[in-house]
């Protein structure tokens, strides 16, 4: 029986037009966010950030999440001296490295990001829930697009996370919990005032095989929430952990690779909409 989830089966959207993520005058933000973890956020925010590079724009990924999946990912380890209090700081534009990807920069997470809401915590009120934002300012012209590989969190940092970001794209997986994930997102947006058209969910390890995954793609697909490509489950994808690089950067004909490239393309799209 598909959960009945009236927050999200209700939701309207009023889309205006605005050049939004097209635009390259500014750098854009785009956060790859849920509050569930295991849904693909860290191959979305790795793969995506592979595809806009190849395109040509600069890309500065940066790892938010303490375990560091998407730095080990690219091979890469923090320098010495840098923490949490350093990114909070703004004095972290020496520890951005290069990757071995042209046009793709990463800012590398610590084992200390763990502790990135307390730390966000102590900031006045006021200026609590946009802090990133600021932080993030000078690096305006420096990139085009700004990825955000972000923890599964619904606390300070992702009311930052959702007010720092030009469009928030959410994985989810065809299940239940995953459903129940994004309308706990849908509320934080609520409780914060934000507009809830910068969400661009999508189906993520997509299974048709399972009875479980067809209900729900049946029931909430053509829903205007979600984008309309679906990421497959893929072994490719699950050997990201043994090669430690973006599918197809080996070179090879990849499924992967093309479908996060139409991904991309329809979130260029749904960011022009906006």
């Amino acid at each position: 029986m598909i959960v009945f989830i009236p927050h999200l089966t209700k939701l309207t959207f009023k889309i205006h037009a605005k050049d939004f993520l097209s635009s390259t005058i500014f750098m854009k933000i785009l956060a790859i966010y849920s509050g569930k973890g295991g849904v693909g956020k860290t191959a979305t925010a790795v793969n995506l950030s592979a595809v806009i590079a190849q395109s040509g724009q600069r890309v500065l990924l940066c790892d938010m999440d303490s375990q560091g999946a998407a730095s080990y990912y690219f091979r890469i380890v923090p320098k010495k001296k840098y923490n949490s209090s350093k990114l909070l700081a703004g004095k972290f534009d020496k520890y951005i490295q290069q990757t071995e990807f042209a046009n793709l920069d990463l800012l590398p997470a610590h084992f200390s990001f763990r502790n990135l809401d307390l730390a966000l915590g102590r900031i006045r009120e006021e200026g609590r829930s946009n802090a990133l934002l600021g932080l993030f300012a000078p690096l305006q012209t420096a990139y085009d697009y700004l990825v955000l590989d972000c923890p599964p969190t619904l606390t300070i940092l992702g009311e930052n996370i959702i007010e720092a970001a030009d469009l928030v794209i959410t994985p989810v997986i065809p299940t239940s919990l995953s459903i129940l994930a994004l309308q706990r997102l849908l509320k934080l947006f609520k409780k914060k005032r934000v507009q809830q058209k910068k969400i661009g969910a999508f189906f993520s390890m997509v299974e048709q095989r399972k009875t479980m995954h067809r209900l729900f793609l049946d029931e909430y697909g053509d829903h205007p929430l979600f984008l309309t490509t679906r990421i497959p489950f893929m072994a490719e994808i699950e050997k990201m952990g043994l090669c430690r690089n973006p599918v197809g950067s080996d070179g090879k004909t990849s499924l992967a690779a093309v479908q996060y490239n139409e991904l991309w393309q329809e979130i260029l799209q749904r960011g022009e909409q906006l």
